[in-house]
């Protein structure tokens, strides 16, 4: 906030601060909070609608929100001179990312651009946080600054220590100690059992397999499952994960990207969606099969067993190296929900990886032994 105020009385300043959801910015001491209690009744203008403060210079601080990428919208044709991310982690990267094309000025304008960010270690992002800043940060020019519990003089160090402590022990590091390297495994998986490769063999075959769970984010559920569609091939007993497509929109957005996702796979892969049980499951297969992808082979495919043996399948091949990763933007979401599995809080990716080495395997050539 006070790094935003910063340019306040340069009547050409742009300031833009950001979380995840609205409800986020709204809570008691956060952000709007702020801003009410330092600012009110010093000659500035609230506009309620748009969550915008214009100082008497004509200066202009917005406080906005990114839950999905519908929200960039709000953002078009904008200037920020500053933009602040709170609580960095609660974000996707590619969100983070796009920003900072908003992080720009007119050629003749003397105000720097700064974005800044901040933010506890773990959450949903934690793990390209970390990359970005922590691990790659020197190299890029990417400044990470430490802050601990103690540095904060503004708050009662024993009294929320004390709380902390009934915290889990990897949560009260994170807090407490701001460990970035404290992450809760649930055991299923390590990231070093994973090759990253380029690129999976030409003649490896493949299936996307999609677990539809996805419902839009709201006020009331902020942090929904997502549909995940996991594209995997096999060669030769190794399995591939190529590529992972997520969302959290409406039924009709997620029908539009998985007829896309075919149609940029091509019709040699096999398109699967997680049936259901019962009569509603068949009738989207159904409506599928005869609607949004009748020219691609397709069908719906029924889990059998407990979702932790299922996923343990895929869990055992991969502690034996037999999976591996072709290179691309969503690794680091897979790392973020394996290693936690069945701690976390999304399992989606996981489901469809589980439900595509299934098919693949009942797929897969097998010797044929003749006994005499």
């Amino acid at each position: 906030m006070m790094a935003a105020l910063q340019y306040v009385e340069k009547g050409s300043y742009n300031a833009l601060l950001v979380r995840r959801t609205y409800g986020m910015l709204a809570q008691p001491g956060a952000l709007l909070d702020i801003a009410r209690e330092w600012l009110t009744g010093r000659g500035v203008r609230w506009d309620h609608v748009d969550n915008m403060i214009t100082f008497p210079s004509g200066a202009q601080l917005k406080f906005g929100y990114f839950r999905n990428d519908a929200d960039r919208d709000q953002y078009q044709g904008a200037n920020y001179h500053f933009i602040g991310v709170d609580e960095l982690t609660q974000f996707e990267e590619t969100q983070y990312t796009w920003l900072m094309s908003r992080n720009r000025k007119p050629a003749d304008d003397n105000i720097p651009l700064r974005m800044w960010a901040s933010s506890n270690p773990g959450g949903r992002g934690h793990q390209w946080v970390k990359q970005r800043f922590i691990v790659e940060g020197i190299e890029h020019a990417r400044k990470f600054i430490v802050a601990k519990l103690r540095d904060n003089k503004y708050l009662d160090y024993n009294e929320y220590s004390a709380t902390l402590n009934n915290l889990d022990p990897i949560t009260r590091q994170q807090l407490l100690l701001g460990n970035w390297d404290a992450i809760a495994s649930g055991g299923f998986f390590r990231r070093q059992w994973f090759d990253i490769v380029n690129e999976a063999p030409a003649s490896a075959f493949a299936v996307r397999y999609w677990d539809m769970a996805a419902s839009p984010e709201s006020l009331s559920n902020p942090d929904p499952d997502w549909t995940a569609g996991v594209k995997v091939a096999i060669y030769d007993g190794t399995y591939y994960i190529l590529d992972i497509q997520r969302t959290r929109e409406t039924p009709q957005h997620v029908e539009r990207m998985i007829k896309q996702t075919a149609q940029l796979d091509g019709a040699n892969v096999p398109v699967i969606i997680e049936e259901e049980p019962g009569a509603s499951g068949k009738q989207v297969t159904d409506y599928y099969r005869r609607t949004v992808l009748p020219e691609y082979n397709f069908r719906g495919h029924k889990p059998s067993g407990p979702k932790e043996t299922r996923i343990g399948i895929v869990s055992s091949h991969a502690e034996g190296g037999n999976v591996k990763l072709v290179e691309g933007s969503w690794i680091n979401a897979f790392f973020d929900e394996a290693e936690i599995f069945p701690e976390g809080a999304h399992d989606d990716q996981l489901d469809a990886l589980a439900g595509a080495t299934a098919i693949l395997q009942a797929k897969a050539p097998r010797k044929q032994v003749r006994w005499v």
